[in-house]
């Protein structure tokens, strides 16, 4: 029965892929396939859907409303006063239209590797990729890639990054955050530059088939030309706040102010410092529809997070996670095998990582594999399967903040947050394996 249970795990996984991106609704979707997982596995079908079901998305979602909500008010403060256009026709007057959106994951970049999380970088660079696509008349659909390859590949799990990815294997393997520097490094930077040359390819082959930005309902991207926008150093003041908030830490490393307060914080310094650049009864109509985005897209992700709880909760998934382990050939590929899986089947990088650290790293550091090795090749490997369709952040950034569809915007985002970090993840293989020494 365990192999039925397998082979049942492997289908739902198909059939949410697959239902995903011929976008059939969220909620429906997951139903279904949390169903197979659970006929399959010889679950109780009703203690999966109350219990499993329901405890992966009501914790997702205890712990991430105000993240959303608050990161959500950033983006619509942003926009309604100016300050997204106005920082985005700076970047467009310095790189020119055909470069402006390599500054949309270098910005994400930034902001993931100076501890922002994920879904905060998204929502705080969001409105200026919106701008700055719609200057360079870059199709609307390849937002979410660019944000998601920014926000959730090579910076996040860079060596020295205040990440999660990052504090996971120091937690476990006493390793430090800058574990496997100069291989890891160089994987990163491997990334960057691929991801890039990829994107900007991606863009001309679009735009030569005709296709241009166009504009969807709620979008703040009217040619106000004569509308006075805000300095861009006073524009990016609501992010230089809540960047700042964010990494303040005390004696001991611990955060000093919660994410949230500080991402609060820096869309009320956006109200205060940019007040007069808002138009008369436009802050209490674009808050309202910032709220009903967030709803939208909070609930949509806990749905898929809470499908891979009923995953995780099933006797099979230990028979998967152990047999990572015995994968044959070179150890460090195994492990970057073993580790991207199960992110994969976790549809998260960091709870792949929180599953396949404690299991996997001491096998492989008693192999007499070091320790910074094992860290970060599994910090990189876990951001590429991690990013398939269901994971949560791809739903959040592609369906709730941009409102695109997968269909429509996924291939892209496939190709530079799967395929660009598996590659940079067996170059770091390689390197640890021909200079394991290095530091």
């Amino acid at each position: 029965m365990d192999t039925i249970g397998i082979i049942g795990i492997a289908l739902a996984f198909i059939l949410l892929t697959f239902l995903i991106m011929k976008g059939l609704n969220i909620f429906l979707t997951v139903f279904l396939t949390t169903l197979v997982v659970a006929v399959t596995t010889q679950m109780p079908i009703y203690e999966a859907y109350k219990t499993n079901f329901m405890g992966g998305f009501s914790g997702f979602f205890q712990n991430y409303f105000l993240l959303f909500l608050t990161g959500t008010l950033l983006a619509k403060a942003m926009d309604v006063t100016g300050a997204a256009r106005s920082i985005a026709m700076t970047i467009i007057k310095v790189m020119g239209k055909d470069l402006a959106f390599i500054s949309v994951p270098i910005a994400c970049g930034v902001l993931a590797y100076g501890g922002v999380t994920a879904h905060v970088c998204a929502f705080c660079v969001f409105s200026i990729a919106l701008q700055v696509f719609k200057a360079a008349d870059i199709p609307r659909r390849c937002i979410p890639g660019a944000l998601c390859f920014g926000c959730s590949t090579f910076a996040m799990i860079s060596p020295g990054a205040v990440q999660i990815h990052n504090a996971v294997p120091s937690n476990n393997l006493g390793t430090p955050y800058t574990a496997g520097f100069v291989n890891g490094w160089i994987s990163c930077i491997f990334m960057l530059i691929a991801g890039l040359i990829w994107l900007k390819a991606y863009i001309k082959k679009v735009k030569d088939r005709g296709e241009h930005f166009v504009a969807i309902e709620g979008d703040d991207v009217s040619d106000n030309s004569d509308k006075k926008l805000p300095h861009p150093l006073v524009a990016i003041l609501p992010l230089v706040v809540t960047i700042i908030l964010v990494n303040l830490k005390n004696s001991e490393g611990a955060s000093m102010v919660p994410v949230e307060i500080a991402v609060f914080a820096g869309t009320v310094s956006a109200i205060i410092v940019m007040f007069n650049h808002v138009e008369k009864g436009m802050l209490s109509k674009t808050f309202t529809d910032g709220i009903q985005m967030c709803l939208s897209a909070v609930t949509a992700t806990s749905a898929v997070v809470g499908f891979g709880a009923v995953v995780s909760h099933s006797k099979q998934f230990s028979i998967i996670t152990n047999a990572m382990i015995n994968i044959p050939g070179p150890k460090l590929l195994s492990l970057l095998i073993g580790t991207t899986v199960i992110a994969g089947i976790c549809g998260s990088a960091s709870g792949g990582l929180g599953i396949a650290v404690p299991i996997l790293g001491p096998v492989y550091t008693a192999l007499g594999i070091q320790a910074s090795a094992v860290h970060r090749v599994m910090a990189l490997s876990s951001s590429a399967l991690d990013s398939l369709p269901h994971n949560g952040y791809i739903v959040t950034v592609t369906n709730g903040l941009c409102r695109e569809t997968h269909k429509a915007s996924y291939g892209l985002t496939f190709r530079l947050t799967v395929i660009v970090p598996f590659l940079g993840s067996l170059l770091g293989v390689l390197l640890f394996t021909l200079f394991p020494n290095l530091p």
